[in-house]
């Protein structure tokens, strides 16, 4: 896992509310003393200021990287990506879109929320959604992304998540790396039997003990390869020869057990998977070392 935690920091702890008479009809006049009012008033002011609070800042030219970090009362954003993605304009352009509308999104389903938490008279807890991209692999013709998402909604503890996209920069267009197949069934034939494997190491790693398939624990059999974040690497920089599976939590394991990154090499029948087009992009490769 990226990080053993994340910590709702809550920001604001006066003026949060402003009280029943914010929704008071125009004209008339809110109860209490002009004191009251007043430091009313005052709370609203610095509430709006708040969350208007932006602390931004970009890596490297301006082609390069971005960084941006949100914290006000209602949630706490945070958006990534490295030079070598903010270096393509076209892919810029993309990511940027996605921060806006994760940004927005954060925004109003924070403030349903918290209005939410204030009709029920229960406190809010302010919510937060994290992304942050990294380079996998850069060939001269790819550029492989990936990212780790923290999702925080107001319950006992967030959840991460991946997602994954390549750059093709001879169309200059984005693509999922399952597009590079024939088909899901297709790649995961040759793939799923390696990944139980790998995967049942990692678990009895962290289990201290055998995996038993069938047992009754949830968590005992195997799962879809597929069904998690699938991520395409590289050895020698040339060609994609490694895939990734990023496995979230409850996905093969109990939350405590954090994350699993399984890698596979590039074989024979998973070359045969790839969609002809994309063939040359591909070369069989070794088995990645243990960690």
């Amino acid at each position: 896992m990226r990080r053993g935690g994340f910590v709702v920091a809550v920001l604001l702890m006066a003026g949060a509310c402003s009280g029943g008479e914010a929704d008071a009809p125009a004209g008339k006049a809110s109860a209490g003393a002009p004191g009251e009012t007043a430091a009313r008033e005052a709370g609203e002011a610095t509430q709006a200021a708040l969350l208007d609070e932006t602390v931004e800042a970009a890596e490297g030219s301006p082609s390069g990287g971005r960084e941006v970090k949100v914290s006000n009362a209602l949630f706490e954003f945070g958006y990534a990506y490295p030079d070598a993605a903010g270096a393509i304009p076209g892919l810029r352009a993309m990511l940027d879109r996605r921060l806006d509308e994760a940004r927005a999104s954060l925004s109003v389903e924070s403030r349903a929320d918290q209005n939410e938490a204030k009709k029920g008279g229960f406190p809010y807890r302010p919510h937060a959604n994290d992304t942050t991209w990294k380079v996998v692999t850069e060939l001269p013709g790819w550029l492989s992304l990936s990212s780790e998402i923290y999702v925080y909604t107001g319950g006992a503890h967030g959840m991460s998540a991946f997602d994954s996209l390549l750059w093709d920069k001879q169309a200059g267009a984005a693509r999922e790396p399952l597009d590079l197949f024939t088909s899901s069934a297709a790649l995961r034939k040759p793939i799923q039997r390696p990944f139980c494997n790998a995967l049942d190491r990692e678990r009895e790693k962290r289990r201290g003990g055998p995996v038993r398939h069938g047992a009754d624990d949830m968590f005992s059999d195997c799962i879809n390869p597929l069904e998690s974040t699938l991520i395409l690497g590289s050895s020698n920089g040339r060609t994609f020869d490694r895939i990734g599976i990023l496995v979230a939590p409850y996905a093969a394991g109990p939350y405590a057990e954090g994350t699993y990154e399984i890698t596979l090499p590039v074989t024979q029948a998973v070359l045969d998977a790839v969609k002809p087009a994309y063939r040359a992009s591909f070369s069989i490769g070794r088995e990645a070392p243990a960690r």
